[in-house]
């Protein structure tokens, strides 16, 4: 999910900021609130006193009897130095955004290449979600290296024509379908950028759920990086924060930049308590997790073939994380609709999140399995399915 997107797992730009969107959008979220069985439901959807409670598990994460932070001290410094651990890398800084974080990344990156050109693909999120940041805020120059729906190959990256200092690689590429590429793509392009003498970052708000994917630990993946950027909430369920680990000498410079951009807070004890406690309870869970998203997709393409659906399309064929998509031949508010009713007349929610415009009479939306989804059977999601496509 985006920095600047609703709750709803998409981005700026979709549908429902006119007033029947708006309506919509609440319907949605009261559905979601009040059924039984909901395949993703959403944490951040909870009420506060739901969300607080996440807490009454940081006593296993942390001594709550030790000073609270300031500016940065004390959990502020132990959560980077797990992160940085988790990942391999010398040291790391916390964010409280992931905008923030690689926008600092980048730049002084750039500083250190004497190149502000970063190439990346124009799907990625500070192409798609920022609002033209790294040009306006940070003076950087974006260069796409491709627009396809997939990952960068290493020809393009071999062969771009202008020089570039940093290539910043999303994975999972989320505005693609959550995809990967595979362990040996991923290497290739990697040495392709070094082949231009320029710095690898990674752009991995989700790179906590790539490893079932490629088959490596997280340090090996983003060994293959000069730096890295991960996400707090997306998949840990907090309730907020980013990271950014790297060299030494790259973190102390970046948290700088972090009290330049106005991102050094005076206290973060609950985001990064959330973040403890999310790194404990859901890092372990994200193979079962992943592995279980491919029983949910799998279900889903035989269910919507079942009810007789002309056509469907669930992308990635076998999801590369626990997110995917799911494609139906209908106007995306006719979708939304079928999915809200099915919440307030069923108390069951199978598509929790919105549901975008794909193109003319085609609706797209996100899919991911989380603990609620393990729940969940094959038959469970294809009983699903047939009471949705009833309310098409």
């Amino acid at each position: 999910m985006s920095d600047t997107a609703d709750e709803s797992g998409l981005a700026d730009g979709e549908p429902g900021g006119e007033r029947g969107g708006d309506e919509q959008r609440l319907r949605r979220r009261a559905a979601i609130r009040g059924a039984e069985r909901v395949l993703a439901r959403p944490g951040f959807l909870g009420t506060i006193r739901q969300r607080l409670a996440l807490l009454d598990e940081a006593r296993e994460s942390y001594d709550l009897d030790e000073p609270s932070d300031i500016y940065g001290g004390g959990m502020v410094e132990a959560l980077e130095k797990r992160v940085a651990g988790l990942l391999g890398k010398e040291a790391a800084a916390f964010f409280p955004t992931g905008t923030m974080a690689q926008q600092v990344a980048l730049r002084c990156w750039a500083g250190r290449t004497g190149n502000p050109a970063v190439a990346l693909h124009a799907l990625a999120h500070p192409e798609v979600h920022e609002r033209n940041a790294f040009s306006t805020v940070s003076g950087l120059r974006p260069l796409r290296v491709t627009s396809e729906p997939r990952m960068p190959t290493a020809d393009e990256v071999r062969d771009f024509a202008e020089p570039f200092g940093t290539l910043m690689l999303e994975l999972p590429l989320r505005d693609a379908g959550f995809v990967l590429p595979t362990w040996e793509e991923l290497s290739e392009v990697v040495a392709a950028a070094r082949e231009h003498d320029a710095v690898v970052h990674f752009d991995g708000a989700r790179l906590w759920e790539s490893t079932t994917h490629f088959g490596r630990p997280l340090d090996e993946i983003a060994g293959l990086a000069d730096s890295v950027y991960v996400s707090l909430y997306k998949s840990l369920d907090g309730y907020g924060g980013a990271a950014l680990a790297g060299p030494a000498a790259l973190i102390e410079e970046s948290k700088a930049w972090r009290h330049r951009y106005g991102g050094a807070v005076f206290q973060q004890f609950p985001t990064v308590l959330s973040a403890l406690v999310g790194l404990d309870r859901e890092l372990p869970r994200l193979p079962e997790y992943v592995a279980h998203a491919r029983v949910v997709a799998a279900a889903l393409r035989e269910g919507f073939a079942a009810a007789g659906v002309p056509w469907t399309r669930v992308h990635p064929d076998v999801p590369h994380t626990n997110e995917f998509q799911v494609w139906l031949p209908y106007g995306h508010e006719v979708a939304a609709e079928a999915a809200i009713r099915q919440g307030e007349e069923t108390g069951t929610v199978l598509f929790a999140n919105e549901w975008a415009r794909g193109g003319p009479g085609l609706a797209v939306t996100e899919v991911f399995v989380r603990a609620s989804g393990l729940e969940w059977t094959a038959d469970d999601v294809r009983a699903a399915v047939t009471e949705f496509v009833g309310r098409l």
